[in-house]
């Protein structure tokens, strides 16, 4: 069965809105076109199965947290369930929309695009024919809208422009107000907030000023647009019926200069206060806020990561920090106003901050540039990345955090590596060195350098851990190191070309090295004579990869040929021929077509499965194509991404942006975004004429199976995507009788028949009839069952136990039976080790998770213990020495009665 899209990780934020769901413990994140979910609670990161043409500008979430309406750069929207994780409705706006807000009452909900505010019908619980139904247009603004704020009771709602103005207006057809402008600006309006359950509204601009606007009247005192006199006539009613039918798409026209009579009776705002944020020149450009009404904080974040924190309406400074060098590009504070999310988008970073303990909740920042390598730990628990800007992370794949993040490098990283132990990471490095990371003390213990300088591409270490191999791009050689000592133990000299990929195979210490000059070396490490065996290709080598049980070597070439041989006879048993199955996409800027372009296209990264009959292969295209290894065919095409925002997506280019003289991409555009410019050039004060957009490449950089077999990633432009086995909704039957029913399972289980039971299940291959029917049998059976048990239902069982570690709470009841199995049928399944080797890994990783859970608990439990046991004893002597005296006093009085 084909894996599932299962996770992102590597990216924790791009570019939009941040969103705290109702009950303040989670947090929505855009990750390019598709939307991650921070259980901050939990911690944990799922990202939802879902994503939208292009990449997400900004996300609504509705007040009861069940809908979210996720909006790309081209307006197309869709409308999410939170609660079943898949797409609702489909919506286009036809246009870039820069903000979106539910009422909060959840009826409605305000889209703003251009200068317009289009106010519509939220979808309710029922099914509707429309979930997107246009209730009012609202005409005001003269620039584009860039802010809404609702009042508590869902009767009025502001919207914040570039002109400088800020527009409220009623969400109903009020008699008293209508609309009203507000000035008092003299840059773009950032933010607009109401004060709780009032009209009273703050207003905040990108020059880092804040008005504070007094309103006369309260929300009570608006008043409802007064019935039209029924004594009209029939005319007059006929007009009203149409007036009705034309409601939905009613517009409401703002004025600038509304006449004097319109003015009487109306609601007034006056300007209280104006304050400024500093004077000082490097904070002035204000990029976000948000305000949480209750507490009457008001956050705002600045251009050079600065963030405020103010209590309003007075405006008192609670306290000011730079929580990056980066411009902050959105705030967001969770319900109970306890804790603040801020998204970077410069360097693709998360924060959420709690202010009154001044202490980070979560604190996660992706790869600056394009990851370029990855590697699973032996259980498969952790996946360590190295990327452009020089970092190597550690992530956990159960929890989608990074854990760890090393910066020791100057340069960009090349190849990562675990060693067999699981707890020593390698990173080869263009500065010149390879480095290996202590994953206890999270520290670089050894740096690996060669005599000359040298940039290292690749990286190998064989499977003992002992020996560290590095591969030069610019020497043509290859540096064996001693991982012991941290000595150059020799240099493997003989390519003529760059070195592009080192593999060991797993079982011997043979050492595998592909190079540009059309060359597979075999090299052994035991032999003092070095080189064993050498394979000519018809083409530049790029990759070479061992299967699992080392008697098969992958080899890819730039001519898009993936070959496989039997390196001890040196005979080449297959080959594939890849370069069609990649469909490259064809660039904006490319004069010629994409199927011209793939003539020159190959796989760059190969990586067996666990099991070694299937093999991935990835390279500059958005496909990952899977082969079966003795077929020698495609088995499936895995497309990684669906974003648009991205260049090469698309095999034909669109012929509306296409003209006589070539491609609109190839027209310059020139001129800083919206966003501003990070680092303006001497004595400019607005944009950069040499900041230009561009559009980054699809690209997969590097695939790899995880040992337990049942997930693989890949590092891409998008990220590192994790695909993994999901069969819990998949009917899959194994030798299935007539007579296995559920029924017949029960009633088998119910005469106490345990082992028959088991079988019957496993045939039946439905989880949770196998959790029923395992659950059941009692824990003095369990050695019995084990025993009787036939060796092709133990590998199934161990898998199943496996899996049920991951979410059942009977712990111990599942440790004995894996621990019997283990026992009763170890000899065997150690003739069939190579097979089970993803199992057992599985198994172990599953175990291992809950050691380390139980183990902190039981220490914090023991740290408890000792605490109270310590103030016990400190009561106990001062309840001890407050009673001494008393004692003291009577022994006393007894002496002089005796005397």
């Amino acid at each position: 069965l084909p894996p599932q899209f299962s996770g992102l990780l590597g990216t924790v934020y791009r570019r939009g809105n941040l969103s705290f769901t109702r009950d303040g413990n989670s947090l929505l994140s855009p990750v390019g076109n598709r939307i991650s979910l921070f259980d901050l609670k939990n911690n944990k990161c799922e990202t939802l199965p879902l994503a939208t043409r292009l990449n997400i500008m900004c996300v609504g979430l509705s007040p009861d947290g069940s809908l979210a309406i996720l909006i790309d750069e081209e307006g197309a929207a869709l409308l999410v369930s939170l609660i079943g994780k898949c797409v609702i409705h489909q919506f286009y706006f036809h246009k870039p929309v820069h903000s979106v807000s539910f009422s909060p009452d959840g009826k409605k909900f305000v889209v703003t695009k251009d200068n317009l505010a289009y106010l519509y019908h939220a979808p309710g619980k029922k099914r509707e024919f429309n979930a997107f139904v246009l209730d009012k247009t609202y005409y005001g603004p003269y620039d584009e809208t860039t802010c809404i704020d609702w009042t508590d009771d869902s009767k009025c709602f502001a919207v914040g422009s570039k002109d400088m103005s800020t527009w409220v207006f009623g969400a109903e057809r009020w008699a008293n107000l209508i609309y009203y402008s507000l000035g008092g600006h003299k840059d773009v309006i950032v933010a607009c907030f109401f004060e709780e359950n009032s009209l009273d509204l703050y207003t905040i601009s990108q020059d880092a000023a804040l008005c504070v606007w007094q309103c006369d009247t309260e929300l009570d005192g608006l008043k409802p647009m007064p019935p039209k006199d029924a004594a009209k006539g029939k005319k007059a009613a006929e007009d009203d019926e149409e007036l009705l039918e034309e409601a939905k798409g009613e517009e409401i026209h703002g004025k600038a200069d509304p006449s004097e009579e319109e003015t009487r009776n109306k609601v007034k705002y006056s300007r209280v206060a104006k304050y400024f944020f500093n004077k000082e020149g490097d904070f002035n450009n204000l990029t976000a806020a948000a305000y949480h009404k209750k507490t009457h904080l008001l956050v705002t974040g600045f251009a050079s990561g600065v963030f405020h924190l103010h209590e309003l309406p007075d405006f008192n400074l609670i306290h000011s920090l730079s929580i990056s060098d980066q411009r902050i590009a959105s705030i967001s504070i969770n319900c109970t106003g306890d804790w603040i999310a801020f998204g970077c988008s410069g360097l693709g970073q998360l924060l959420v901050w709690e202010w009154q303990s001044e202490s980070y909740v979560l604190k996660q920042q992706g790869h600056f540039n394009s990851m370029v390598s990855l590697a699973y730990s032996p259980d498969g628990q952790y996946i360590v990345t190295g990327g452009e800007d020089g970092k190597v992370k550690v992530w956990n794949t159960s929890s989608s955090f990074c854990f760890v993040t090393f910066t020791e490098h100057n340069s960009g990283v090349t190849a990562v590596t675990f060693t067999s132990t699981g707890y020593v990471v390698l990173s080869a490095s263009l500065d010149g060195t390879v480095r290996a990371f202590d994953l206890h003390r999270y520290r670089n213990f050894r740096t690996f350098t060669s005599p000359r300088p040298s940039q290292f591409s690749c990286l190998a270490v064989d499977s003992s851990g002992e020996i560290v191999a590095a591969g030069s791009q610019d020497s043509f050689e290859i540096f064996i190191w001693s991982m012991q000592s941290g000595r150059l133990l020799d240099v493997l000299a003989g390519h003529e070309g760059p070195i592009s990929s080192l593999s060991f195979n797993p079982m011997k210490c043979v050492l595998a090295s592909a190079s540009w000059d059309k060359t597979v070396k075999l090299w052994d490490m035991l032999d003092s004579w070095r080189t064993k065996e050498t394979f000519i290709i018809n083409s530049d080598v790029l990759v070479v990869a061992f299967r699992p049980d080392g008697k098969e070597l992958a080899v890819a070439a730039l001519n898009g040929q993936i070959t496989f041989w039997d390196h001890d006879n040196a005979v080449q048993t297959g080959s594939i021929e890849g370069r069609h199955d990649l469909q490259m996409g064809r660039k904006e800027l490319d004069k010629i077509t994409a199927k011209q372009a793939a003539k020159g296209k190959s796989f760059t990264t190969l990586c067996y499965s666990a099991d070694g009959q299937s093999i991935l292969a990835g390279g500059l295209s958005k496909f990952v194509c899977i082969y079966n290894v003795k077929e020698q065919i495609l088995m499936k095409k895995f497309e990684i991404s669906c974003n648009h925002s991205l260049d090469a997506m698309e095999e034909y280019l669109d012929r509306r942006k296409m003209t006589e003289f070539g491609s609109m991409a190839l027209i310059d555009e020139g001129g800083g975004g919206d966003e501003g410019v990070a680092i303006p050039l001497p004595g400019v004060k607005r944009g950069d004429m040499s900041y230009r957009h561009f559009k980054p490449e699809i690209r997969v950089t590097c695939v790899r199976f995880c040992p337990t077999g049942r997930s693989w990633a890949a590092t891409t432009t998008e990220g590192l995507l994790l695909y993994s086995l999901d069969s819990g909704l998949i009917f899959d039957p194994f030798e299935l009788d007539i007579d296995v029913t559920p029924s017949n399972i029960r009633k088998t289980l119910s005469q106490k028949e345990y082992t028959m039971a088991i079988v019957m299940a496993f045939k039946l291959n439905e989880k949770k009839l196998i959790q029923e029917v395992i659950e059941a049998v009692p824990s003095s059976e369990v050695d019995v069952v084990c025993s009787s048990l036939p060796d092709l239902y133990v590998e199934k069982l161990l898998e199943f136990l496996a899996s049920a570690f991951e979410t059942s709470c009977h712990l111990e009841f599942y440790l004995i039976w894996a621990h019997k199995l283990l026992m009763l049928h170890g000899q065997k399944l150690k003739t069939r080790s190579v097979k089970l080797l993803p199992v057992i890994q599985f198994l172990q990783k599953s175990i291992q998770r809950h050691f380390e859970d139980v183990s902190k608990l039981c220490e914090w439990n023991i740290y408890n213990i000792k605490y109270t046991l310590a103030i016990s004893q400190q009561r106990g002597m001062k309840r001890a020495a407050e009673e001494t005296p008393g004692d003291e006093e009577e022994l006393d009085s007894d002496s002089d009665y005796l005397m």
